[in-house]
């Protein structure tokens, strides 16, 4: 039994998976994204993320501690110089896992992990949904909103009833089209 045992051991020892898990964060500092299993996914966030959060002081026993987790001194020099500015305001939850289906060989379901600051196209979605927020008033008085319910249900009534005049004036020909085509096959029955 495995009660109280948390970590996934990945079907590897503790020597292959210690190595793949540092293989694995150095590629996800360097290149900011890795695409990989969920499972090696979240076991790589619980590796990386406390590397992060240690890059936010820059000192010597710091760069020495994530080296012996990294074992690269690229990865480490990017980590302190660029990716510690970029999460020095986070106060956690530096990476995302995004799914991304199933693999084609053994099924095995597949993400992408991510460092958060580095997805551009996520950070201008944001913000053109944080300065929508901003622009919305809260409250407001009450009468305001009474009279702009019953206007609103008027108008949203309007489009519902002129898109359903449409639909029943075509489904009658429909209905006209089956009879027709029984008395086809009464004439054909007739005929024979």
């Amino acid at each position: 039994m495995r009660h109280g045992k948390k970590v996934n051991h990945l079907g590897r020892t503790a020597s292959h998976r210690k190595a793949m898990l540092s293989n694995m964060a150095s590629s996800l500092i360097l290149h900011k994204r890795v695409s990989t299993t969920v499972a090696k996914a979240k076991a790589l966030r619980k590796y990386v993320e406390p590397l992060l959060t240690k890059s936010k002081s820059d000192t010597t026993h710091s760069r020495r501690t994530c080296f012996a987790y990294l074992q690269n001194k690229e990865s480490v020099k990017e980590l302190f110089d660029e990716v510690s500015l970029k999460v020095a305001n986070r106060p956690g939850g530096y990476t995302r896992i995004l799914k991304t289906g199933y693999r084609l060989g053994d099924n095995a379901e597949m993400c992408v992990i991510e460092l958060v600051d580095y997805n551009e196209d996520m950070l201008a979605t944001d913000t053109a949904a944080a300065g929508a927020k901003k622009s919305r008033r809260r409250g407001g008085s009450k009468k305001s909103t009474t009279e702009a319910t019953p206007a609103a249900t008027a108008a949203a009534e309007t489009p519902a009833a002129e898109t359903a005049a449409p639909a029943t004036e075509e489904a009658a020909p429909v209905k006209e089209e089956a009879p027709a085509s029984d008395d086809t096959t009464e004439e054909t029955k007739d005929a024979q």
